[in-house]
């Protein structure tokens, strides 16, 4: 066989590898969304937790962090700020129409905290977290609900009606569930201010790390509802 001839036979060989590649590549080697892509727009509603409450720096706060780590895996994200210190499910349902408005593709709630650190009826805790989910779902949005935990001062029949309510809401509405926003953080004296209660920055970075894959099953979803409410014409 002479030169020329090798020649197109060994870059024939290498197209065909080339594209037998591309062919059988799984469609998670990319991103799930582009740099180029308008960004999806997901909303944090909470409370304190999410705020950002203490930090001395926002650019720290969970919807900051969380943003960030996203972007860095590839992902067009913006995360809007929607957390109100102090907030109970009560004061969410009460602004959620309000939040709602620049219709966000998906929704992260982060409410509940205050609930119990009032002891608030874990009835209407249940009630109003089913009417926010709801209301967000009404408009096909997709909605992560994160779970929270009852203070250990209340005794076992309030800390198991409260603990309930979060895996229930979430089966009854098809919500994705995250089942602690506070996992690996609470309790933990090196990752929490001197109230004992809200995340340092470090602690605001381990609770990103940890519900990232949510928040990543989030917005495959908030994909999902956007083709279907903007079908290609």
């Amino acid at each position: 066989m002479n030169g020329s001839r090798l020649s197109a036979v060994m870059r024939l060989a290498a197209f065909v590898c080339t594209i037998s590649w591309l062919i059988a590549a799984p469609a998670s080697a990319a991103p799930a969304t582009s740099a180029s892509a308008p960004p999806l727009h997901i909303l944090a509603l909470g409370d304190s937790l999410t705020a950002g409450y203490g930090l001395a720096d926002l650019k720290d706060s969970f919807p900051a962090q969380l943003e960030r780590a996203l972007k860095a895996k590839g992902y067009a994200v913006t995360i809007v700020p929607g957390g109100v210190s102090g907030d109970t499910t009560t004061g969410g349902l009460n602004r959620v129409d309000w939040s709602l408005a620049a219709q966000p593709d998906g929704v992260i709630v982060e409410l509940g905290a205050n609930d119990g650190l009032r002891a608030v009826d874990p009835k209407l805790t249940a009630d109003n977290l089913r009417a926010i989910v709801r209301r967000i779902q009404r408009d096909g949005t997709p909605v992560l609900l994160t779970g929270m935990r009852a203070p250990p001062n209340l005794g076992r029949d309030y800390t198991d009606r409260f603990n309930a309510i979060f895996p229930t809401v979430a089966k009854e509405s098809g919500a994705l569930f995250y089942p602690f926003f506070l996992d690996g953080v609470a309790a933990d004296p090196k990752l929490n201010q001197e109230d004992h209660m809200h995340p340092t920055p470090a602690g605001v970075a381990v609770i990103v790390a940890r519900i990232l894959p949510m928040v990543e099953q989030l917005i495959v979803s908030a994909q999902k509802a956007d083709r279907a409410k903007s079908p290609p014409p």
